[in-house]
């Protein structure tokens, strides 16, 4: 894919959706460290429905050790894995509060040393809590880099570079979130919505659907 047709697909993107976000809800960048170990092979919707209930009750790291792994588990219950959620969150809290006074950190490297935290996870504290120009990638971004021609690669790592080094500037900073909601919405895994897709005639995937 040339360079003009990217600029011409995240134009189309930013022009359909100018302030994408992500669909977690969070009021602070600790709430959003939680959601985004809490949305792991989960819904955004279940995890929104979690901590719609547990954020009032405990949404610093000093109070979700105060309110203990057990009450956190019960508060998280519904959500796929949540027992090794759970614990990863309670040792994520104990090292914000020994090493960053209780404050999440803005970069990748203290993001990563945090338990479930991995590049994915910090990717998008980054981007989304302190405006970084990191790209996330997810099932949804690799399968929509890829099906689309966007930034091909065999792995989550490659697609991410691809995106860094082909996505035009001004798009970097929300390219993650174009890129999710389009393969989540229309660019589907088993049947996309091509007739519905705003980049259809820009995209270079063979098998479109009718």
């Amino acid at each position: 894919m040339n360079h003009a047709k990217r600029q011409e697909i995240f134009t189309r993107f930013r022009a359909a959706r100018p302030h994408p976000k992500t669909e977690l809800e969070y009021r602070t960048p600790f709430e959003l460290l939680v959601a985004v170990i809490l949305s792991a092979q989960a819904t955004d919707v279940s995890v929104n429905a979690a901590t719609k209930i547990l954020f009032p009750v405990a949404n610093t790291p000093q109070a979700l050790l105060d309110l203990g792994e057990e009450k956190l588990r019960e508060h998280v219950q519904r959500i796929g894995l949540y027992q090794t959620k759970s614990k990863h969150i309670m040792q994520a809290c104990r090292m914000l509060l020994e090493k960053n006074g209780g404050t999440v950190p803005q970069t990748r490297e203290e993001l990563e040393a945090l338990p479930g935290v991995g590049r994915k996870t910090a990717n998008v504290i980054l981007n989304t809590a302190f405006g970084q120009p990191t790209i996330a990638v997810d099932t949804h971004v690799f399968r929509v880099a890829n099906r689309t021609g966007i930034a091909p690669g065999k792995d989550v790592l490659e697609v991410e570079n691809k995106l860094l080094k082909l996505v035009p500037d001004e798009f970097k900073h929300d390219a993650h979130h174009w890129l999710i909601l389009h393969g989540r919405y229309v660019c589907q895994a088993r049947k996309p919505k091509c007739p519905q897709c705003l980049i259809m005639d820009l995209c270079e995937y063979p098998e479109k659907t009718a």
